[in-house]
């Protein structure tokens, strides 16, 4: 793997602010290219960034401000060269670096802030935080501490010094709570918790920054800062982090626990201590396979995500000026939501009757209310959404247009009569697209005039949040249509990977096979509580039992049937889980607390496996569904299957999907003779 730095250079002006004697100088952040390709600090950077300080002080400025280029500020650490870090030594280099060259802003002699006028992230932010003050534009994308959700803690000072600056309440919250859960702060956010102290719009964000900090500097403003609180609260709040992270993640990843450690450090420790703490912590997680597994995720979900592999020429798609969706239940009502508000074209419900096709459009509007009530758009935007969506029982309302989305019961059946009574409404142009999870989109199309018209587009609940969509390809679907259903991906801002047409695809198809060895355990007599904890170590964001409740038992139970028809040596259907079904009822709470009254309908055999046991079985299933999906052409490559679990089913990013997983604990060769990916990838190079 080669690697060529893109420099982010810092150059330096001299700028006369009205009311001080002296200039200030001002260092601007800028790699030469436009807002899509962000600044970021490798060595060479970060050299640049020291030099352009000597400059700076070298002028006897009245003070030294750094800002970045338009809409960046700077996204920290460029971790496309963290992957070719090889020893422990390399690594402890870059983390002293970073800190030499921070430090120096801290220690300046002169007043230095940090006029954050767009996304600061990582190492971006932990520079902001060694200036002395900071002021961040309303227009900012996100100011966030990301690195403990790459397998890192922040390791350029962001451990020490946020907690000493917010408190510990906060710095819990913004270095691990909020890299967990994919959470960014907004400029007002940032403001409120005291990381910027002050905030100004973007159309004069620099002009206002530099009258700000001048009048800073000539004792005309004045910045309080509340006292941090070094009570016993700070022990209180990191043990409370420890019992979330122990509850979520199981002890799995090493990261958040080591950004524990460090925020407990912050407390006490001199600044020098703490930083060099940090030192050794990034050190120690460069180097560990964890890291480089979330390092891969990470590529995926930012390049992969965004060039799905064998997607057709985008020249080829077709303009989509108006939508039609079969349904107006729950999913129908959602994809309703998502369609009007990204596409704001006219979307059009129906149902079989009246009631449920008003009760659909209700819903919408007051998705679209809650929008406008969080101030997610404006009141204009809401009246115009709200005019878009409309509801008819006369499926006539199809005639003109070019998108129209089944979600209907899952049932062949229901979904080819569907399909045969819109051919005779439709355009011969006009895409049909399901949204099934497991039926054949080939089968489905079969008996149509234009069945090269019919594409799979499958979400994953809830539709508002989940980023993937299965993009499937049926026997005949042409590529304009394929084209089409990707542009619209795009549109809805969504992650889509193609999928060839095969049960239940790649997410279903491999939760089912993995939650199947979980039922087989249970039918087999170990008990709900063992079943339920034995996948722990790897430190998954849900177990199998509240997992259940969340897709829903009969769903469950209507794809394990769907693959136990296709695949019936490797696919059972539990009769467990089909008694839970029947129940009406979910085995967990949302807290995944067991309902007694449904596990007291369960049956339980004689042979009970051991947690071990189980997790055994489970991941060596997950290897053989997986080589098998790849042999059939599922998808193209093993990092497609990684990228629909990391995204469509909450993978965790330390495990880097499944495959980096099942290569690095060597059950892939076990159970299949051969390695998903190369070695050196999502691993440390030998």
């Amino acid at each position: 793997m080669s690697y060529q730095e893109i420099v982010t250079r810092s150059i330096v002006r001299l700028v006369q602010v009205p009311g001080l004697a002296k200039p200030a100088a001002l260092v601007t952040l800028d790699n030469g290219l436009d807002h899509t390709k962000p600044n970021s600090f490798g060595v060479g950077g970060l050299t640049s960034l020291d030099s352009a300080l000597d400059e700076a002080l070298a002028a006897d400025p009245a003070f030294v401000a750094v800002t970045g280029k338009p809409y960046i500020f700077c996204v920290g650490a460029d971790v496309t060269g963290m992957a070719l870090i090889r020893d422990r030594e390399q690594a402890l280099a870059i983390g002293r670096l970073g800190h030499r060259v921070y430090r120096k802003f801290r220690d300046s002699p002169v007043p230095t802030f940090a006029f954050v006028n767009g996304a600061a992230l990582g190492g971006g932010l932990e520079l902001a935080l060694h200036c002395h003050y900071r002021t961040v534009s309303a227009g900012a994308a996100a100011l966030a501490l990301p690195e403990v959700s790459l397998g890192l803690i922040p390791g350029w000072g962001g451990s020490q010094l946020l907690p000493n600056l917010i408190g510990i309440v906060g710095a819990a919250q913004v270095i691990i709570q909020n890299p967990l859960t994919q959470k960014v702060l907004r400029p007002a956010e940032a403001r409120e918790l005291g990381v910027a102290d002050a905030l100004f719009e973007p159309a004069d964000f620099l002009e206002r920054s530099l009258e700000w900090a001048a009048a800073v500097v000539s004792g005309r403003e004045r910045v309080e800062r509340p006292e941090v609180d070094r009570s016993e609260m700070w022990e209180a709040v990191l043990g409370y982090a420890k019992a979330q992270l122990d509850e979520k993640l199981h002890g799995a990843p090493p990261a958040p626990y080591r950004a524990l450690e460090l925020l407990q450090l912050a407390k006490t420790a001199s600044f020098a201590d703490g930083t060099a703490a940090e030192d050794e912590a990034l050190a120690d997680l460069l180097m560990g396979e964890e890291q480089r597994a979330s390092l891969y995720a990470f590529d995926l979900v930012q390049r992969r995500a965004k060039r799905p592999a064998g997607a057709p020429d985008k020249a080829l798609a077709r303009p989509v000026t108006k939508v039609g969706i079969v349904g107006a239940g729950l999913m129908a009502s959602q994809l309703a939501a998502l369609f009007v508000r990204r596409l704001e074209v006219p979307v059009v419900l129906t149902d079989l009757d009246q009631e449920r096709v008003d009760k659909g459009v209700t819903w919408v509007h007051r998705e679209i209310d809650k929008l406008a009530g969080k101030g997610r758009i404006s009141a204009g935007k809401a009246a115009k959404l709200h005019a878009l969506v409309t509801g008819t029982v006369d499926k006539r309302a199809f005639a003109d247009a070019d998108w129209v989305i089944e979600a209907v019961f899952e049932d062949l059946g229901v979904k080819k009569r569907v399909w045969a009574e819109l051919e005779a409404i439709v355009s011969p142009e006009c895409v049909l697209a399901t949204n099934t999870s497991s039926l054949s989109v080939t089968a489905m199309s079969e008996e149509l005039q234009h069945p090269e018209r019919v594409v799979g587009f499958h979400f994953f609940n809830p539709v508002s949040v989940m980023p993937l969509i299965e993009v499937v390809r049926a026997a005949k679907t042409d590529d304009a249509v394929l084209a089409t259903a990707f542009a619209v991906g795009r549109q809805l801002k969504k992650s889509c990977v193609l999928v060839k047409d095969a049960p239940a695809f790649v997410v279903n198809r491999l939760l089912t096979r993995f939650l199947g060895e979980v039922f087989a355990a249970v039918d087999a007599g170990t008990p709900l509580e063992v079943a339920d904890a034995a996948l722990d170590p790897l430190g998954l964001p849900i177990r199998p039992l509240p997992l259940l409740t969340l897709v829903g038992a009969p769903v469950a139970l209507h794809v394990s049937e769907t693959l136990h028809e296709a695949f019936p040596e490797r696919f059972r259907v539990s009769p467990n889980l089909a008694r839970i079904a029947a129940s009406g009822k979910p085995l967990t709470d949302k807290d995944g607390e067991l309902d007694q009254s449904v596990a007291a309908l369960l049956e339980f055999g004689d042979q009970p496996l051991t947690a071990e046991e189980l997790r055994e079985r489970a991941v060596a299933a997950l290897a053989e569904e997986a080589r098998l999906m790849l042999d059939e052409g599922v998808v193209a490559e093993p990092q497609d299957i990684d990228l629909c679990m990391i995204i469509g089913a909450g993978w965790p990013f330390h495990l880097g999907g499944v495959t980096p997983y099942l290569d690095r604990s060597g059950v892939s060769e076990k159970v299949t003779g051969q390695r998903f990916l190369p070695r050196a990838v999502a691993s440390l190079p030998e």
